[in-house]
């Protein structure tokens, strides 16, 4: 295995992490599933090789650095305006920002090798906690993974508009590749 123990500090400088959304009702066709960007995050992974209950995560994001970077699908390209206003009501209204600034993820167990991992974990989002289990690899000094959040377990109604004919499906999936080569204690 190319990665060493050790402390690793995470964030934007050691890779990605990347929400995805995709849309679902009537009026599906004129949204876009979007690629978001946490730009401000922070975090530290301790990593025992051979010992998977020896390591754990954590990670705080900030709810208002989440940029859309890319749009797919619509009847239309998605503009610089569109990205300000679905920024905007992600932060307002659907994460509420203001009162709950911060996502956090702390590890519960891990279990698993190298090549495929488990982290269980209990995930924060608008002041509510619930378990998820992320499913990741460990390979060429980079760990890579996702899970799967559905937003009503946490209270969260998925944005919507003309309606109710055109929202996000329920369920977004979170994505991370960060490097641990640096950051080691």
């Amino acid at each position: 295995m190319d990665v060493e123990a050790g402390t690793y500090a995470l964030g934007p400088r050691s890779g990605r992490l990347l929400v995805l959304t995709g849309r679902a009702g009537l009026g599906a066709k004129a949204g876009h599933d979007l690629t978001i960007e946490v730009t401000r995050w922070r975090g530290e992974a301790v990593v025992t090789p051979g010992d998977p209950a020896g390591c754990r995560v954590t990670v705080e994001a900030e709810v208002a650095s989440m940029r859309v970077r890319e749009g797919t699908g619509g009847v239309k390209p998605l503009t610089d305006s569109d990205r300000v206003e679905i920024e905007k009501n992600m932060r307002d209204k659907v994460l509420k920002a203001d009162q709950h600034p911060l996502v956090t993820f702390r590890s519960t167990r891990v279990e698993g090798g190298p090549e495929a991992f488990r982290v269980e974990g209990d995930l924060t989002i608008v002041g509510v906690s619930r378990p998820v289990t992320v499913d990741g690899a460990l390979a060429e000094g980079r760990a890579r993974g996702r899970v799967t959040v559905v937003q009503s377990q946490w209270g969260i109604r998925p944005y919507s508009a003309f309606f109710g004919a055109l929202k996000l499906r329920d369920e977004v999936e979170v994505i991370f590749d960060v490097r641990l080569g640096e950051g080691r204690g």
